[in-house]
């Protein structure tokens, strides 16, 4: 895979749980029981991985490269999509997951942050 260092990244963060869901041939990234991230594939069994953005920010990245597309079979407004085999630099890619991470972490109980936070 391009980004090798991505699996351990977002296993970094705090309270992030990864499990595969057999259905949807594909890896979930969860903090609080809410996924963050997922990584599998598209129709034609092309990498993906998609993470959550503001609506705004998704429109600019899809605006900049052609390898971030709209959720794949998620919200469009919400999710977006990135061909792995793309030329994304790393330093976007792991601005997204961190924005992904944030926007989830925020959408939390106060309570459920505060466990998570807690365990830094």
């Amino acid at each position: 895979m391009k980004y090798d260092w991505f699996d351990a990244y977002c296993l970094a963060k705090n309270g992030v749980e990864k499990d595969y869901k057999a259905e949807w041939e594909a890896s979930r990234y969860l903090i609080g029981g809410k996924m963050f991230v997922m990584h599998g594939g598209d129709k034609e069994g092309k990498e993906i991985i998609t993470v959550k953005l503001a609506p705004e920010k998704g429109r600019f990245l899809r605006g900049q490269y052609s390898e971030i597309i709209p959720g794949y079979y998620m919200n469009k407004e919400h999710w977006n999509s990135m061909y792995v085999s793309g030329n994304v630099p790393d330093e976007v890619f792991r601005e997204m997951l961190d924005d992904s991470y944030e926007l989830v972490l925020k959408s939390l109980t106060k309570k459920a942050r505060a466990e998570i936070l807690d365990k830094e």
